[in-house]
């Protein structure tokens, strides 16, 4: 138990420290996008580009991890969030579109990595801890929520005469101090019995219904938050005119509403089950589009930025937790790079349009195309329930 919480306290902070780069990229990288990008329809494709990376490094980093283990995987993969700091400052320094580009597409690959925090905790705790586990790890994102933007903010005039520059240096740091902190992460390997454990076909693993159900409800939830996350600063400023300090306050909220749950969906979860809270996060995330379309005030952004947070936490949490009935020791890598690579190429999709889709069809339209996602997303979820209790009858 004392191994279990020393791993969720190391793997939280990384993930605080994750958190914290992405939140500060992602309400940093439009605003500098808007002055630099050849079109503004391509002022969300350095945020698109973190997913679209995402996607790509999802596969290969659970099977490095499968190979040489957590703890090497995941301070290999920090070296990523240090080379994006780096192009992102280059392209303020020369305002280069591109290179922010570049910057989100490393930052991306990153977080093919980050993105297993909460699976590695997951396999290393005991089940009755395993949920909690979970949630702790990605509540490590609250402070992430609160730093993120704010250190956007505080930064973009460190360096003079280069508005923003100074915001990406953030990002430099956050990737250093989280491989140090890997160092005290005690997850052991794979032993090669369990490496080369009974193993069934990926194919077969997917065809499952709690695989299906867990896949489709944490895709929907991370696609839609995504999509209209991406949209938010856009929508503020070209739409609504307000200040980017507004928007670092929307995203920032939006963020801590991400993760602040994470303290107690776990308990929730061990209480009620997997299949309520992620029905609860699905109406969550379909009531946040319901006051987008309201107005564009602030308050109208704050508030359904803050619900679509928490949706967002406790359907993709519920969701990995039921993910991880779904397969055995040694089938655990290729599950998890399936479940992953599924997510994120869904969201891949989402953000290279939804600039394009904000720019042409305006702000209402981008929170209408999550409905049908969000009814599909519940569809499943009702599937899998009446089978599940179909299966227990008989």
């Amino acid at each position: 138990m004392q191994s279990d919480h020393k791993n969720v306290l190391v793997l939280g902070t990384c993930q605080m420290l994750s958190g914290t780069g992405r939140g500060l990229f992602m309400v940093t990288s439009p605003a500098v996008a808007l002055g630099i990008a050849p079109h503004l329809a391509l002022a969300t494709l350095p945020s698109a580009l973190i997913v679209i990376g995402a996607a790509l490094a999802a596969m290969p980093a659970s099977l490095f991890m499968r190979r040489f283990g957590r703890k090497t995987g995941f301070i290999c993969g920090t070296s990523l969030a240090v080379a994006s700091g780096v192009s992102c400052t280059a392209a303020v320094l020369y305002e280069n579109f591109w290179l922010l580009a570049l910057g989100g597409f490393l930052y991306g690959l990153f977080a093919g990595f980050a993105q297993l925090y909460r699976f590695a905790v997951a396999d290393a705790a005991s089940e009755h801890f395993r949920a909690k586990a979970i949630s702790l790890v990605l509540a490590g994102g609250v402070f992430a929520g609160l730093a993120g933007p704010n250190l956007a903010n505080w930064g973009k005039e460190l360096l003079a005469n280069h508005l923003f520059a100074g915001s990406f240096l953030v990002m430099i740091g956050t990737g250093l101090l989280a491989a140090i902190i890997l160092l005290f992460l005690n997850i052991p390997n794979l032993t090669k019995a369990q490496r080369d454990g009974p193993q069934r076909p990926l194919r077969e693993i997917v065809r499952q219904p709690v695989f299906i159900a867990a896949a489709v409800s944490a895709t929907v939830a991370q696609s839609v938050m995504n999509f209209l996350m991406t949209a938010t600063p856009i929508a503020m400023i070209s739409h609504g005119g307000h200040s980017f300090g507004s928007v670092a306050i929307v995203i920032s909220s939006h963020t801590v509403a991400m993760y602040a749950p994470g303290f107690f969906t776990g308990s929730l979860i061990k209480r009620f089950g997997e299949i309520p809270m992620i029905t609860v996060g699905l109406l969550l995330e379909a009531l946040c589009i319901g006051i987008a379309l309201s107005g564009i005030a602030v308050f109208d952004f704050w508030l359904s930025m803050v619900l679509l947070g928490m949706g967002w936490n406790f359907t993709y949490t519920a969701a990995t937790s039921l993910m991880t009935t779904a397969y055995g020791p040694a089938e655990r890598a290729k599950t998890q790079g399936m479940m992953n690579q599924i997510i994120y190429t869904v969201v891949a999709i989402g953000s290279l349009s939804s600039g394009a889709f904000i720019h042409f069809f305006g702000w209402d339209w981008v929170n209408v195309a999550g409905i049908p996602l969000l009814g599909m997303a519940a569809a499943v979820t009702f599937w899998y329930a009446a089978s599940t209790r179909k299966a227990a009858q008989d």
